[in-house]
């Protein structure tokens, strides 16, 4: 067991689900940074994205934010074009390109320092628009192993699609349907061993950090630095990977 994942993972848990995400870039970077191959990368980042937006996702929906009318929309084609991208079987450096490219943009993501005083006025509602975009991102967050919150979140803050606590929700939920559809499409193409016992091990740290992130997140509180400090880890292995396997 290599504790330092286990410490990261904790960390991330924590930060992300403050905000309604999962953590899946996060996690598949560290794993990349630690060799962990790749189809146990994609495995491990769905299903710990799992474990902390179940939790995150009725914390938020107990506490009013979660609006499932509105959020319908974003899932109606993300669901099946996430199964399908983890059905897909692409090959190690494909998966790489695109992963290293798609952490890139999420470190830049996580850099962009939303102000507060954002969202305070909710455009009308475009179901088309949200179902095609819901819909492409869900295709690539199935592909790489994400829940694809980090893409979702900061659309919907620049198109002023609601207030921030009803788009931390749906980026919750929205990372829980895809993760679930990702991984039963990954899961009927597992052609590896996988090491289950680590995966509870961080399954069972990312549930501890994703329900004391959740409380926080949805009490605002800002995570803002440490969300800086992996933004630019994320991009970082990013760059790396992209270096290395090209």
């Amino acid at each position: 067991m290599q504790y330092e994942i286990v410490i990261l993972f904790f960390v991330i848990s924590v930060v992300y689900s403050s905000v309604g995400f999962g953590g899946g870039s996060s996690y598949l970077a560290i794993l990349a940074l630690f060799g962990i191959n790749f189809q146990a990368l994609k495995l491990t980042a769905l299903i710990c994205n799992i474990i902390v937006v179940c939790g995150g996702t009725y914390i938020f929906w107990k506490r009013g934010h979660l609006k499932l009318t509105k959020a319908t929309p974003l899932v109606l084609l993300s669901v099946p074009l996430a199964f399908w991208g983890g059905r897909l079987e692409i090959s190690e450096g494909i998966f790489f390109l695109i992963t290293g490219i798609s952490l890139c943009l999420a470190g830049i993501i996580l850099l962009w320092n939303r102000p507060e005083h954002q969202n305070t006025h909710e455009r009308e509602k475009s179901r088309i628009q949200d179902s095609f975009v819901g819909g492409s991102i869900g295709f690539l967050s199935g592909l790489i192993g994400i829940g694809g919150g980090i893409f979702l979140s900061p659309f919907l803050h620049l198109t002023h699609w609601a207030k921030a606590k009803i788009i931390a929700a749906t980026a919750s939920f929205y990372i829980l349907v895809n993760s679930i559809a990702g991984l039963v499409g990954q899961l009927s193409n597992l052609t590896q061993s996988v090491d289950w016992r680590f995966i509870f091990f961080l399954g069972s740290t990312v549930f501890i950090g994703g329900q004391i992130g959740s409380r926080m997140g949805s009490q605002k509180l800002s995570n803002l630095s440490l969300k800086r400090v992996t933004a630019v880890l994320v991009f970082f292995v990013g760059i790396r990977l992209l270096i290395i396997h090209f």
